[in-house]
């Protein structure tokens, strides 16, 4: 049953650009070759939902986090400048000590009728985060979007938008982190910011070593269907709850050996596969699934503690749409576990050369691509103002053909927790997406003595 959503409205002051507290460095700082890819040059919108804390009544959350974050500004001065692009594309961060756009809200409701709809797509979310008119665009623009909203109880609404080439969500959370600290009575964050964009720059002279399949166009197929996820093309949005039971019923369909993979490995190989089926490719299409990989402690890289730039790596899975459909699940499996295994020092080095040599590429948007996401262990839901933690933190839906996963603390109708992810497609291939979720979250008959589920040797 589809989720109600209830009306309330958003009465906002006017946005404001909010400054460090103290005397900023006014320098330009480059961005690194990982930063700046074509990929990365867009706005990332994310939300918090508290809840009133008795302790303390009477105190502003607008205003707390707004002077909170002035002053955390002050270690973080390269979110309040501006970006510009230098020769061959380059971007580069003019520290100017403009500040970010904070805007102060308050809704007619409380968080407790917003009920089910503390997921993704949320009610009025563009009433939550105003798109400031001129804010948008990657050059020129703050940095940073914030918007607190109060609400009828006492509690609050953060949400936060980021130009993505300045930090990934583990960087960003970093940052919201640090404003909580400091909300809460520091003087500086315990974790001190670094910037040492350098580490992730090109090689001289750059080298691709690596195959680098999310940024390689996918081979059309002649007489089959183009869909341009990246389009205004007719897509619905749809927010899918798994809960643990029915991660254990995925797991259901697959061999015993393979049953102990990850919840994101097992989840991802679910839906790539349904997703595929639900787009009825051509069977000769090549297919894809993308799966961001964190650099930070890997060996060789040297990420320092404290690094809030993009530090991570797309790596794909491809495979034929025939394959894909018409194997079990375990097949589709086997190539998301091995994109993980991939990431290495090298594979790093090699994909900032190939953003020099390439003109920054960005990731291929047709409908045989797939970019999935995993934020729930980032710590969205940990940050905490003051209010204690938020019951829903992460992503405000998906985008395109992008794939989020995000913490449910609120519960569904059957009072159970789990993993949301919100997709996009085309009607028809959401309805037989939708088919394709409910048969894979039934519990499989026993598959362990079935040839057909065999170890299958992937195409990779």
């Amino acid at each position: 049953m589809a989720k109600l959503s209830p009306v309330f409205s958003v009465k906002r002051k006017e946005p404001e650009l909010l400054p460090p507290a103290k005397p900023t460095p006014r320098e330009s700082k480059y961005l690194s070759d990982i930063d700046d890819q074509d990929s990365l040059r867009f706005q990332f919108p994310f939300i918090m939902f508290y809840p009133n804390h008795p302790s303390l009544q009477g105190k502003d959350p607008a205003m707390v986090i707004k002077e909170a974050m002035s002053k955390a500004l002050v270690h973080y001065y390269p979110f309040a400048g501006r970006l510009r692009e230098g020769p061959n594309r380059k971007l580069v961060v003019d520290c100017t000590g403009e500040g970010v756009l904070f805007i102060e809200a308050d809704a007619d409701i409380r968080l407790d009728q917003l009920g089910e709809t503390i997921r993704p797509p949320f009610p009025c979310c563009e009433d939550l985060l105003f798109d400031v008119p001129g804010s948008s665009n990657a050059l020129g623009c703050p940095l940073l979007l914030i918007q607190v909203t109060r609400l009828k109880c006492g509690g609050f609404i953060f949400a936060v938008r980021l130009n993505h080439v300045m930090a990934d969500s583990l960087g960003l959370v970093q940052f919201l982190n640090s404003v909580a600290e400091i909300a809460k009575g520091t003087d500086k964050p315990s974790l001190l910011a670094v910037w040492k964009r350098e580490i992730l720059t090109a090689r001289d002279p750059p080298q691709v070593t690596c195959q680098h399949d999310t940024y390689n166009k996918l081979t059309h197929t002649t007489g089959s269907k183009e869909i341009n996820m990246d389009s205004d093309y007719n897509l619905v949005q749809k927010c899918f709850f798994f809960s643990q039971k029915d991660i254990r019923s995925i797991r259901s369909h697959l061999l015993p050996h393979l049953r102990t993979s990850s919840t994101f490995e097992v989840l991802t190989a679910c839906i790539w596969r349904s997703r595929t089926v639900a787009l009825d490719h051509n069977p000769d299409e090549i297919v894809s699934v993308s799966c961001p990989v964190n650099a930070r402690g890997k060996q060789g890289m040297e990420v320092p503690h404290g690094f809030y730039g993009n530090a991570f790596a797309y790596i794909a899975a491809v495979s034929s749409a025939k394959l894909l459909c018409e194997n079990p699940l375990g097949y589709a499996l086997q190539l998301v576990k091995r994109t993980k295994n991939r990431m290495s020092e090298e594979y790093m080095r090699s994909l900032a050369d190939l953003m020099v040599i390439k003109g920054r590429p960005k990731c291929d948007t047709t409908s045989r691509s797939l970019l999935v996401a995993d934020t729930t262990k980032v710590g969205f839901e940990k940050v905490d103002f003051g209010w204690g933690e938020a019951v829903y933190g992460g992503p405000i839906g998906s985008i395109d053909f992008t794939v989020y996963y995000a913490n449910a603390r609120c519960r569904n109708s059957k009072g159970e927790r789990g993993i949301v992810v919100p997709v996009w497609l085309p009607p028809l291939a959401m309805e037989r997406f939708e088919q394709e979720i409910e048969k894979m979250t039934r519990e499989a008959v026993d598959v362990s003595h079935d040839k057909k589920y065999e170890r299958i040797p992937s195409m990779l």
